[in-house]
This record gives structure tokens, sequence and C-alpha cells, in this order.
């Protein structure tokens, strides 16, 4: 097995026992396994050749993300942010201890480190095809879920930012996704198209 095939199959199995599970065309997945694959699949499509580091980091992206739940902190943006904060530094942290252990070097670490974490996003290209295939998992797959719990003006507000964080072509992307008539309305307002 390559390092590479290595690290996927420590990331997957390390998601796999997320105690939380995803339906998907009828079929029940460990919730972060699926999303991480998801993710992945994003990946390749905005950039088929993607750097080795950047597929780690999309594989990688919220690794173990139920060890830290957001029940933990305290209600509010500022709780919100303190755990994106954290939960950040421990994805990078537990992928970074597993591509150690598959025989990555300091600088690919460090490379993915920087993915995860998203510094430099807008000027990073690989930075930016990360935050457009988050942006691309969260509407093909959890949007209308979402849209459905919340006010409008909620959901409008969330999208406004995502779009903001999302280049040209993560927009087309976005766009170009099927959306019930009201999902598609929020996209509408929130794009002003």
């Amino acid at each position: 097995m390559t390092k590479l095939a290595l690290a996927y199959k420590a990331f997957d199995e390390y998601n796999q026992k997320d105690p939380h599970t995803f339906v998907w065309d009828g079929l029940s997945y460990p919730q972060e396994y699926f999303l991480a694959l998801k993710l992945y699949d994003w990946v390749l499509k905005l950039d088929p050749n993607a750097s080795e580091e950047l597929l780690l980091a999309s594989r990688s992206q919220h690794i173990g993300r139920w060890e830290i739940p957001r029940e933990d902190y305290p209600d509010g943006r500022e709780g919100y942010l303190k755990w994106r904060k954290e939960l950040a530094l421990f994805h990078a942290g537990k992928a970074s201890v597993i591509m150690e252990e598959t025989g990555y070097t300091d600088e690919q670490i460090a490379r993915v480190r920087q993915i995860i974490l998203k510094q430099k996003i807008k000027v990073d290209a690989e930075v930016q095809t990360m935050e457009n295939a988050l942006c691309l998992v969260f509407l093909e797959f959890q949007y209308e879920d979402f849209c459905s719990k919340h006010p409008a003006e909620k959901v409008i507000n969330i999208l406004k930012k995502s779009l903001l964080k999302m280049d040209k072509q993560g927009h087309q992307f976005a766009l170009a996704l099927n959306y019930s008539e009201m999902g598609l309305s929020y996209i509408r307002s929130a794009a002003k198209l």
C-alpha cells in the first residue's frame, strides 16, 4: 500500500467511528465518513490535478468532528467561533499524527495543516478549492434539510456568507446543483440573481 492509501485508510477508519449517521439515497453512513468522501469527490471535480496534500486535506478536513460537540460551547456567535477555531486545530492535529505515522514529511504535514486551517483563503488556490468544496458539500447534501428547519432570513444570511467565501468557479458549480423551489429561491435571494 502507498503512503497515500494508508493515510486514506486511517482517515476513513477514524471517521467510520462517528456515532452520528447520515442517510443518503436510502443508505445510512457514519456522517463524517460520508461527508469526507463527498468533500474528496468535490475537490477532484474542482481540480482534477489536485496535489497529494490537497487530497489528504480533503479526506481529513473534519476528522473526528463528533468528538468536540457544538453543545459544549456557549450559544451565540462568540461560542460558535470558538468552537470552529478549536475544531479546526483538532482536525489539523489528528491529520498530522496520522500523516506522520504513515511516513509523510514535515513539509507535507505543514501544507495539509495550512489547507485544513484555511490559511490564506482567496490567495492560496488550494485553500480556495477546499473552501469551494466545503460549501458545495453543504449545498448538495445538507442544505435542503437545513433550510427546511430554519427561518428564511437565517438561511439567506448563511448562504450570503458561504457565497462570499467561494470564487467564480465555486459559484458556477453551486448554481448548477438541483434544489427545491424554496431552496433555489433562497439561493437567488442570497446571490441577488
